[in-house]
């Protein structure tokens, strides 16, 4: 079986166009999505709308939890008392992403599961307990077998830190797929995971990041010039 998991999309319809046309060169088999499909980018409803018409299997991502439960931003912001200077401006920047949406899409990301199993692929947004917290990708083995082992599968993939990577243990792959979008490991390239007959893969695409920043500029979307420094560097700035 020839799998690939693309993950954490987040509105970015210009790096989601370019992950496609490589997906249609290496033809995997299944598809499934990692989550975060929406917020962050000039193209949330774009982004569900494909993925649904394309028929992906997923899992729910942080994001799209807080899309459909403001509160569990609230939630995780209280536990992560660093996090509390960003709340106003990502709350700013979901208010205007769940307009764009509607309810019938907000509806449907709330009906993502938490988890999928295909064959040896375990597929989660960050862990199995949470969307929102996981092991880094500095953790140590026993850190991440603790974590990802309880699900039984000897591949395990998740989302959510935009930093891929691939841990051989023992028994088992753990595995960024990293992010199709706002890249935080200074390649600013698109990341998915494609597993070809059993080895695992992170495959980069380029896409025009340019393009991608000018619509987010045209789009009206809060707080886009943060966004866009992030998507130019390929890591993390602060807003």
């Amino acid at each position: 079986m020839r799998c690939a998991i693309v993950s954490d999309i987040h509105g970015n319809r210009t790096a989601f166009e370019a992950v496609l046309a490589d997906l249609r060169q290496n033809s995997p088999d299944l598809i499934l999505h990692g989550g975060d499909l929406a917020d962050g980018g000039s193209s949330p409803r774009e982004i569900v709308d494909r993925i649904r018409d394309l028929g992906w299997p997923g899992v729910l991502g942080n994001t799209d939890d807080m899309l459909v439960r403001p509160e569990s931003l609230t939630e995780f912001v209280n536990q992560t008392p660093q996090l509390k200077p960003l709340f106003a401006v990502i709350e700013e920047m979901a208010a205007v992403t769940r307009e764009a949406l509607g309810e019938e899409r907000l509806a449907w990301l709330g009906e993502l599961p938490r988890a999928q199993m295909r064959g040896p692929v375990a597929l989660v947004h960050a862990s199995p307990d949470s969307p929102w917290r996981c092991p880094m990708p500095e953790a140590t083995d026993a850190e991440l077998e603790a974590v990802y082992r309880p699900l039984g599968r000897s591949v395990a993939v998740h989302g959510h830190l935009h930093r891929s990577y691939i841990r051989s243990l023992s028994g088992m792959v753990v595995a960024n797929a990293g992010s199709v979008s706002l890249s935080y490991d200074g390649d600013r390239r698109a990341a998915y995971f494609l597993l070809d007959e059993g080895q695992p893969i992170i495959r980069r695409v380029e896409y025009d990041v340019e393009e991608e920043i000018k619509a987010l500029a045209g789009c009206g979307f809060p707080h886009a010039d943060w966004i866009a420094r992030s998507l130019a560097s390929g890591r993390y700035q602060a807003p």
